[in-house]
């Protein structure tokens, strides 16, 4: 099993583009989630070889969610306009999500945000000056689900300014899974590289902006995967994340 790199999970795809920032992306090879060398693009980490996971105290999201074990579940077509609220450890953000700006995207946000995929979920990768990154799910059973459920491109409309919301990818088309990331100023070099953002943070900006970002490209995208929270909680402890999210009038 590959993991998705995230060049530098927000410099995922911004690796090939910028030599100076780390790019969006979804980690894709087995050891980290490449920001492309900690200077591209927000990328989503490559699948890799799950390793047990070790014991932790917090409630499976699988347990919780049992919906989200099968992906084929999240198949709703999202509202035209609709906001996500995001409960975190340092507050409340909103982001209104468009859909005629990224239709794929937008379907796929509405139904994890909805079968309460984010909840529990921490920003394992936040970069001063770039964007903050996350969507692997602290459970690695649903992890294992989502590696691969992968949705089509969407054509860039919007450009990746500050606040704007845009899934992570990996250099390979139609990767975009679960990963997204806000990005913290006008990132417009991402617009080129296949980022297409789908919403904006139309509320607490401020609390994106005070996300732990001591750690820098540190956490292993791979080991999140393959080992969930406890990972993150033990080698990790100071990272913010999101407590719950949902769908809001």
């Amino acid at each position: 099993m590959k993991h998705k790199v995230l060049l530098p999970l927000c410099a995922l795809a911004l690796l090939a583009c910028s030599k100076n920032e780390p790019e969006p992306m979804p980690a894709t090879t087995a050891t980290t989630a490449t920001p492309l060398a900690a200077a591209s693009a927000p990328t989503a980490a490559a699948n890799t070889v799950a390793a047990a996971a070790p014991a932790s105290s917090a409630p499976l999201a699988s347990v919780a969610h049992p919906d989200l074990l099968d992906p084929s579940k999240a198949k709703d077509k999202a509202p035209d306009v609709f906001k996500a609220k995001f409960t975190t450890t340092k507050g409340e953000f909103v982001i209104e999500v468009h859909r005629d700006w990224a239709p794929n995207g937008a379907d796929r946000f509405y139904n994890l945000v909805k079968m309460g995929f984010y909840d529990d979920t921490r920003f394992f990768r936040a970069i001063d000056g770039f964007m903050a990154q996350q969507g692997i799910s602290g459970d690695p059973a649903l992890s294992s689900k989502w590696q691969n459920a992968n949705i089509q491109d969407d054509p860039v409309k919007q450009s990746n300014k500050r606040g704007y919301v845009t899934y992570a990818q990996t250099n390979a088309p139609n990767s975009r899974s679960t990963q997204y990331f806000v990005n913290y100023k006008d990132n417009t070099n991402l617009d080129a590289m296949r980022f297409a953002p789908f919403g904006q943070v139309v509320k607490g900006m401020e609390v994106v902006d005070s996300f732990y970002k001591g750690y820098g490209e540190s956490p292993n995208q791979g080991l999140i995967q393959s080992k969930g929270n406890a990972y993150l909680d033990s080698s990790f402890p100071k990272l913010d994340g999101v407590k719950h999210a949902e769908i809001v009038k």
